[in-house]
């Protein structure tokens, strides 16, 4: 057995580096998980916003999947932004037929300022395949509300719509992040198994916080890969995206980058708290 760990990624780009596979990449190598790529969409998107978007023909984008699979087989797969119904469809078929390969799906509907990547429409496809098939999804708020259209406004509603989004769509957990809550920045995680784990950080008080998604999702896509449990993965991915917040980049004129190094820093904030 290869003893080196193995991460794909599926997903748009950022040229400038903050989100998307760059993101992704970078976070499995700080984690020490070799990272590799299907690109879906080239995105025109900067720290201020997306310019424009030019998705990849569904031909292709099968092809590079055969690429990486039929060559240097992943021990965990994540998704991040996917444009159109049908690579959704392709991917779902496809990791049906690799089902036994660990799935994160980060459902990424819009980006940080508030541009929509996704048509309504596509939403309620993304909802229909690939969250239905994913190991665990990790919506943020507005993208919860959107997945099972319920107002999220409390811990207490979080809760809910985890559980509805495991127990009612098909995925086997989820974890919903409350950064755009007010107070401490509060995650909440549900399993059939684990039950309810409120995850909780002290807030950084910063607007650079391009790409979260992904560098959240990507961490626990890479400790997935190394055989952690998926509630270690996600106790990581949290601890690690919540340094690189806290270390931000103050780089762009928009909502700037995280550090995805940050974890390599001294002087790091209080590790955060766990409940059930």
């Amino acid at each position: 057995m290869n003893s080196v760990y193995r991460a794909l990624t599926i997903a748009g780009t950022d040229p400038t580096g903050g989100a998307g596979i760059q993101a992704d990449l970078k976070t499995f190598q700080e984690l020490e998980v070799y990272g590799m790529s299907v690109i879906t969409s080239l995105v025109a998107q900067n720290t201020t916003g997306v310019q424009a978007i030019h998705d990849l023909p569904i031909e292709f984008i099968e092809k590079q999947f055969y690429a990486v699979m039929s060559d240097i087989y992943p021990n965990a797969i994540k998704t991040g932004m996917i444009a159109q119904p049908d690579m959704m469809a392709l991917l779902k078929e496809k990791l049906e037929e690799h089902h036994l390969v660990t799935y994160v799906c980060d459902p990424v509907m819009m980006a940080k300022n508030g541009d929509p990547l996704l048509e309504k429409h596509v939403r309620a496809t993304l909802r229909d395949t690939l969250v239905a098939v994913s190991s665990i999804v990790t919506p943020n708020i507005a993208e919860a509300e959107d997945l099972i259209e319920m107002k999220i406004e409390t811990v207490e509603d979080m809760k809910k719509a985890a559980t509805r989004i495991v127990k009612e769509l098909g995925a086997k957990s989820a974890i919903i992040k409350g950064g755009s809550l007010a107070g401490d920045a509060v995650d909440v995680f549900y399993s059939t198994s684990e039950g309810i784990i409120v995850f909780e950080a002290p807030r950084t008080d910063t607007k650079h916080t391009h790409g979260t998604g992904c560098t959240f999702s990507a961490a626990l896509c890479a400790e997935l890969a190394k055989g952690s449990s998926i509630y270690q993965s996600v106790h990581k991915a949290k601890q690690f995206t919540a340094d690189a917040i806290y270390w931000s980049l103050n780089l762009g004129n928009g909502y700037g980058p995280t550090n995805h190094w940050a974890h390599r820093m001294q002087g790091l904030p209080t590790q955060y708290n766990t409940k059930g």
